[in-house]
């Protein structure tokens, strides 16, 4: 695997860099003046028995929930360094899985994580493409629970949690048995400025529909603690089009919006959720319509602005083509009814 010719910086993707900018640099690693290079020292899992068990070490100690191999990585001055205590990023490799456009991963979920700031205004954890020392890509994330003070970390909690879902009590499936009205009504509950914030969580879960990301369960989303000790939803993580690599399901939720929403006059109509669907999750959801009539159009308007950071993304030219015609059947769809 060769490395790619870089022409736009592997963290904002804007053009005219051929390593990290410095505003990458500033919210990848914390100042603008930072040297760390899109390449790192080592390789990646299963190069060598000995870079192998070492990975295999490290992991055993990181508690970061998920399927995907994720490994926790420690910077040191300009240098990332494998880690099991005191890391301050994420590292996701290639997964060892069988699925389609696999290699294409890694640049899936930094495109997708960048439309969701850039185009469409959605707070997320800093993020960026970065190779091993064999060129092959990995996705890399700073965490964002750690307080600037070193004095520890924010509480997060995610909405498994906080829905009491467990595998002991439900299975494999505990994180998808739940509908997104439920996520709404712990909001509700757990935050104080609940209308702002049911607000940013409906923006993310329209964003979720319209990137086509099937996997978008309870626990990828979460509440977290702020400096004044009350909560708000945490900055988005593990955003990406599924449907580049798997046929899935349209929602992640088993319950999808709410039980019963494919009654909905519209998904009746037309056999796929519209923007109709979503003004009326919205309502029942407690968020005032008009407003949510508003969210769902500006990110449709935002889509045309997404497909050109897709153009200048690190996927595949088969994967960028792809991610671009799911993008725009999902608009389509959403379009298909602009009232009840």
């Amino acid at each position: 695997m060769s490395l790619p010719e870089i022409k736009y910086c592997p963290s904002t993707l804007q053009p005219g860099f051929t390593t990290y900018s410095p505003a990458a640099q500033q919210a990848l690693f914390g100042s603008r003046s930072k040297k760390v290079s899109q390449i790192l020292s080592f390789g990646p899992p299963g190069k060598n028995s000995e870079l192998t068990r070492e990975y295999n070490e490290k992991r055993k100690r990181i508690s970061i929930s998920g399927v995907q191999e994720k490994y926790s990585l420690r910077l040191e001055k300009n240098n990332l360094l494998l880690t099991d205590t005191g890391g301050t990023h994420i590292l996701k490799p290639i997964p060892a899985e069988r699925l389609d456009r696999v290699t294409d991963l890694p640049a899936n979920e930094h495109v997708s994580m960048q439309i969701a700031r850039q185009v469409f205004g959605i707070k997320t954890a800093a993020c960026g493409m970065i190779f091993f020392d064999d060129e092959s890509p990995a996705y890399i994330t700073r965490r964002f629970d750690y307080k600037p003070d070193g004095s520890g970390k924010y509480q997060v909690e995610d909405f498994a949690s906080l829905l009491a879902k467990t595998p002991e009590k439900e299975g494999d499936d505990f994180k998808y048995n739940a509908s997104y009205l439920d996520i709404t009504k712990q909001i509700q509950r757990h935050v104080a400025a609940s209308p702002v914030v049911l607000l940013d969580f409906f923006r993310l879960l329209v964003f979720n529909y319209l990137i086509a990301n099937g996997d978008a369960h309870l626990k990828n989303f979460s509440l977290m603690e702020t400096e004044q000790g009350d909560y708000v939803l945490s900055p988005a993580y593990d955003l990406l089009c599924t449907a580049l690599h798997i046929d899935d399901n349209r929602l992640a939720l088993h319950d999808g919006l709410y039980q019963g929403d494919y009654n909905e006059k519209t998904s009746l109509n037309f056999g796929t959720y519209t923007r109709a669907s979503f003004i009326v999750f919205a309502e029942m959801a407690g968020i005032n319509p008009g407003l949510a009539g508003n969210v769902v159009d500006e990110l449709m308007q935002g889509t045309y602005k997404a497909m050109e950071l897709i153009e200048r993304s690190f996927l595949s030219g088969e994967a960028k083509k792809r991610y671009i015609d799911i993008l725009g059947d999902r608009h389509r769809s959403m379009g298909s009814c602009k009232s009840n």
